[in-house]
């Protein structure tokens, strides 16, 4: 079967630029001498996780439990969850996964490490923390390097949990100082830091740079080195490997076609920019790039094709890189890997909804 012969809307993937993504970061990260771990929120596919271990990763990260258990199912041993796990019912989850595979999770306060601890001594398991800064990403973690250290000196009171060392996010030069005071109090105090975790495509040299031991890069797997940023930095067919397939299905105006793809097929990403995104940045179209997507509704794709000189057909097919390719991944039941045109692989996005 080829890329036309799909039934539409459909989202594929570029093997050879999948590939090479995957090859880039691991390359790069050996250069630096910093251990990768992919971030599988932008994928939550098993098999590409395994292609990203088989390159060189370290391990994975997860954002939600349910991603975890879906990678550990698929024989995925080395998990990191960024996130605070709070409540009896994802405690026993988390506790359960823990004996099945080396596990770790960040935590900020007392409260959290408190419930995990519980947890871990009541099912007789041994759970990874660290410590989470907050380095100027104005979003979960301790405020200072003395909180971190108040915070550590708990964790190593409880029983069942490990203390690792250090995560923040995203990584910038502007947390070195943070990092670097952290570290000392602990060392002052006799406290291990094993792992110093950063995190951000395309900040893996600032994570080496700021002492980090591990970068977790995640949307380059799609993206490229580089994360689409738009307007300043637009997609990019050479390096972003997911592409929805659409078919026109209206051509009320010479001006004006529509597809069949809207916003339960293609997210509408504008959390940078206030108001919306001017076109095209509702996603990029690779057959014809002067055309404009200029908007969404529900089920229906709005472009503007008044620069083209291209007359459009109903039926015709249209391919469009996403805006944000992880989040518009998340709709999608699958993931079909093509390669030079032909179908190769169908995917089930197996963590798809995993928001618990």
């Amino acid at each position: 079967m080829r890329v036309e012969d799909l039934d539409t809307p459909v989202l594929t993937v570029d093997l050879d630029i999948l590939e090479k993504n995957i090859r880039y970061m691991a390359e790069h990260c050996r250069e630096l001498d910093i251990g990768l771990r992919p971030h599988i929120k932008t994928h939550k596919i098993p098999e590409i996780a395994h292609m990203q271990l088989a390159a060189g990763a370290v391990g994975i990260c997860c954002q939600k439990l349910g991603e975890a258990e879906v990678m550990a199912a698929a024989g995925i041993k080395d998990i990191l969850i960024t996130y605070n796990i709070v409540g009896k019912q994802k405690l026993e989850r988390l506790t359960r996964l823990a004996k099945r595979v080396n596990l770790t999770v960040t935590v900020d306060s007392s409260y959290v490490a408190a419930g995990i601890s519980k947890q871990a001594q009541e099912d007789d398991c041994e759970v990874g923390v660290l410590v989470e800064l907050d380095t100027g990403g104005a979003r979960t973690g301790v405020q200072s390097p003395k909180e971190a250290l108040k915070l550590a000196e708990e964790i190593l009171k409880m029983p069942g949990l490990n203390l690792r060392g250090l995560m923040t996010y995203p990584s910038h030069r502007r947390a070195k100082p943070f990092i670097e005071e952290t570290v000392n109090l602990f060392k002052k105090r006799g406290i291990p830091v094993e792992v110093i975790s950063g995190g951000g495509t395309g900040l893996e040299e600032v994570s080496k740079e700021i002492g980090c031991t591990e970068t977790r890069s995640g949307s380059y797997v799609f993206e490229g080195p580089k994360r689409i940023s738009v307007p300043e930095n637009p997609p990019n067919p050479e390096t972003c490997a997911l592409r929805l397939v659409t078919t026109v299905v209206s051509t009320p105006t010479p001006n004006r076609v529509i597809v069949d793809a809207g916003q339960k097929s293609l997210t509408l990403f504008v959390n940078f920019f206030r108001p919306r995104p001017p076109p095209p940045y509702y996603g990029y179209i690779v057959e014809y790039p002067e055309a404009k997507m200029y908007g969404m509704s529900v089920e229906h794709g709005h472009i503007d094709v008044s620069a083209c000189k291209h007359r459009f057909k109903i039926g015709e097919k249209l391919s469009i890189i996403p805006v944000h390719q992880g989040m518009t991944l998340n709709l999608h039941d699958e993931l079909v890997g093509v390669r030079k045109g032909k179908v190769e692989v169908i995917w089930e996005v197996a963590a798809r909804g995993k928001i618990r």
